[in-house]
C-alpha cells in the first residue's frame, strides 16, 4: 500500500519519464506539520530547472478551492536559488496564502544574483498539461474523504509586474509578450 507522499512521487515520476531528481527538504516553523521537500529536475523540460514542492497540500487553508496545492516553477537557468526560494516560500506561505490563480507573492529582495526579480505570481504550471496537475488523487485508506492535490504554477515576475497585477489582475499581465522562463528579462509594464 502506497503512502501519500509515495503516490505524489509516483506521479512525479510518471510526469518526468523516471528522471531522477533532487530532493531538498526545508523543515517546518510549524508544530505537527512535517515539512516542504523541493523536487528539482535539471534540464526538464529541454534546458529548464524545474522544481516541484511536497509539503504544502499538507497544511490547511480556508480559501481552497479543489484539490489541495502543491508549486511548480520552471525558469532557464541552473541555479538551484531558485528551488531553494520555491522550497522557502512554500513553507513560509502554506496555511497562509491559498496559492490560486492571480495570488502574489512578494520576496522582498532580488532572488537571485543574477536576476532582478523579486516576486511570483500563481497561473497555471508551464511545462505540465492541465490533466497531469489537477486531480492528482494521493488518498490512502483510512483517510476521510477524497484527498486530491493540484500543482499550481510560481512564476517570477518584476516588482513592478506585481503591482501591475495587484492593479489590473492577471488576465491584463498575462496577455503581454514575454518568454516565461527568461529570470534576466526587463519588465513587461
Amino acid at each position: 500500500m502506497l503512502s501519500r507522499v509515495e503516490k505524489y512521487l509516483a506521479h512525479l515520476d510518471r510526469l518526468s519519464g523516471g528522471v531522477e531528481p533532487r530532493f531538498f527538504p526545508v523543515k517546518s516553523t510549524r508544530p505537527g506539520l512535517p515539512g516542504v521537500t523541493t523536487v528539482v529536475y535539471d534540464g526538464l523540460p529541454d534546458d529548464l530547472l524545474t522544481a516541484i514542492t511536497y509539503g504544502v497540500s499538507l497544511a490547511d487553508h480556508a480559501d481552497r478551492r479543489g484539490g489541495a496545492p502543491e508549486l511548480c516553477l520552471s525558469v532557464r537557468s541552473t541555479d538551484v536559488i531558485w528551488a531553494h526560494a520555491l522550497g522557502h516560500l512554500a513553507e513560509s506561505l502554506r496555511g497562509t496564502c491559498p496559492f490560486t490563480y492571480g495570488d502574489t507573492v512578494s520576496f522582498g529582495e532580488r532572488i537571485t544574483p543574477d536576476s532582478d526579480m523579486t516576486a511570483f505570481v500563481v497561473f497555471a504550471a508551464a511545462v505540465l498539461d492541465r490533466e497531469d496537475c489537477t486531480g492528482i488523487d494521493v488518498s490512502v485508506p483510512g483517510h476521510e474523504g477524497h484527498d486530491a492535490i493540484t500543482i499550481q504554477g510560481l512564476h517570477p515576475i518584476h516588482e513592478v509586474e506585481r503591482q501591475f497585477i495587484q492593479e489590473h489582475g492577471l488576465e491584463a499581465f498575462w496577455l503581454r509578450d514575454r518568454d516565461l522562463y527568461d529570470v534576466r528579462r526587463p519588465p513587461v509594464v
